[in-house]
């Protein structure tokens, strides 16, 4: 099967994260990137986790476990990790380990290889922005993490726009040049279209924008 110009994208975008990547990862993401570009109290996101998180959380897109090694309220039955990157698994697998943790290989543009309606929460924090096509496109992933998460479940992330939200020049500028190497694909990101995908899937949610950065929460349907 050949594979789609999307799936080829997301392949290259996600090759970055290597041990040696990872181990500067949380300083240049949340030190500096979110702090002085995005805009965002890494506190805001920490306090997301809080609210939402489950005993039983499956977490998409999970960079180097950060936020679910901050959080209070942790789980405390299980921790599912998920992602097409085996460093990016490892690594917060290991920094997790006082949790029973499971990881799964995927492509969160695809269905997941995980039973329906099996967790209380699942987490999809700073993925979107990453994963190429338009928000339509990228709402996919909601569907499939979604359909994970038993009904009445919540379904939480962040995500970094470039349209409709507060954009600084440095940013304007990191964005363009991450967007051109792959690492980003949010060019064409809005909050309004964001707002759209939402209300689509979910009846009961909430958004909030902190700089260019909006964090969402909803409960499954």
């Amino acid at each position: 099967m050949t594979a789609s110009p999307l799936s080829d994208q997301v392949h290259a975008g996600q090759a970055m994260y290597r041990p040696s990547t990872l181990a500067m990862y949380d300083l240049v993401a949340f030190k500096i990137n979110c702090r002085f570009l995005f805009r965002v109290p890494v506190s805001e996101v920490v306090a997301m986790f809080d609210r939402n998180i489950s005993p039983d959380h499956l977490d998409v897109g999970v960079g180097t476990g950060y936020f679910l090694d901050h959080c209070r309220t942790a789980p405390r039955q299980a921790i599912t990790l998920a992602d097409l990157n085996e460093h990016s698994l490892r690594h917060a697998a290991r920094r997790l380990a006082r949790f029973e943790v499971r990881t799964v290989r995927a492509n969160a543009l695809e269905p997941l290889p995980l039973p329906k309606a099996a967790f209380g929460s699942a987490s999809t924090n700073f993925l979107l922005h990453c994963v190429p096509g338009t928000i339509r496109q990228k709402a996919k992933v909601l569907d499939h993490v979604a359909a994970c998460v038993r009904p009445g479940g919540r379904v939480f992330g962040a995500t970094v726009l470039s349209k409709g939200v507060p954009v600084g020049t440095a940013a304007r500028a990191a964005f363009s040049a991450w967007n051109w190497r792959g690492v980003m694909h949010n060019a064409e990101d809005s909050l309004e279209d964001l707002r759209t995908e939402l209300a689509a899937r979910f009846p009961a949610h909430k958004l909030s924008v902190h700089g260019c950065t909006a964090l969402f929460e909803a409960d499954v349907p």
